[in-house]
């Protein structure tokens, strides 16, 4: 579900009037995709951003959908990164620094991150102010939360201490499955105030919408999904600036 989030999160905050980027930083590309953008066709991606080898104007893509909704996207050519980064300074920085000179120009800066942990990632948290966790409604999704909050901690320790949770949203939930709301319930005890009250649940145009290049609230506004990623839009905006 992360990918899904960012696409649609994205695209709800847009339409609520939000100046919103959106920085792909999975080298599958499908944030990219998803939001309607030819990654195969792309002069520069976020990787000639974080290697130095483009400017931010020239990555940044400006979507037809919404007037303030940007994108920093990226294809396969950002597997090579991790790499390359090794013999650079600070490299945990460099998102970071990128982010610190156009801060001011978003109300919200989404970073899709990769599935696994490496330098990406690590340069996301240290570039992020908060975290939001899509969780999946299955078992195996409460052993990666766990891991995943060893990671969050390892972080703040040693590179961002202002790094905080902003919240657990649940995704792909099935409300005739007695796991799904044991889920739920199971991180709701173990993070508390730290859980969003708006869930996606599954939903077969949430799955059909990126196929045609376009977020939920334009591909299918009355659907259940898109509803529920307003919502969670709703609930981000006000958790945010009250």
């Amino acid at each position: 579900g992360k990918t899904t989030t960012s696409i649609n999160l994205a695209a709800c905050l847009a339409e609520k009037g939000k100046r919103v980027l959106v920085i792909d930083s999975d080298p599958q590309g499908n944030t990219s995709s998803g939001l309607g953008v030819d990654k195969n066709e792309l002069e520069y991606t976020f990787y000639d951003l974080l290697l130095d080898n483009a400017n931010f104007e020239q990555v940044k893509i400006e979507l037809d959908f919404f007037e303030k909704l940007h994108i920093l996207p990226s294809n396969i050519e950002l597997s090579g990164a991790e790499i390359e980064l090794v013999g650079k300074d600070d490299r945990e920085y460099l998102l970071k620094n990128i982010l610190d000179n156009i801060n001011n120009e978003y109300d919200y800066i989404l970073i899709d991150c990769p599935p696994s942990l490496n330098m990406l990632t690590v340069n996301a948290l240290t570039a992020s102010d908060t975290i939001l966790v899509p969780l999946q409604c299955e078992y195996y999704a409460l052993e990666g939360l766990s891991q995943l909050l060893y990671t969050i901690n390892l972080v703040q320790q040693k590179l961002n201490p202002s790094l905080q949770i902003e919240g657990v949203v649940f995704t792909m939930y099935d409300a005739r499955t007695n796991l799904s709301l044991q889920v739920v319930e199971e991180v709701k005890q173990h993070l508390g105030k730290n859980v969003y009250r708006s869930i996606i649940p599954r939903n077969v145009r949430l799955s059909e919408a990126p196929s045609h290049g376009k977020p939920i609230n334009l591909y299918d506004p009355k659907s259940k999904g898109a509803e529920a990623y307003m919502l969670l839009a709703e609930e981000v905006i006000y958790n945010q600036e009250g």
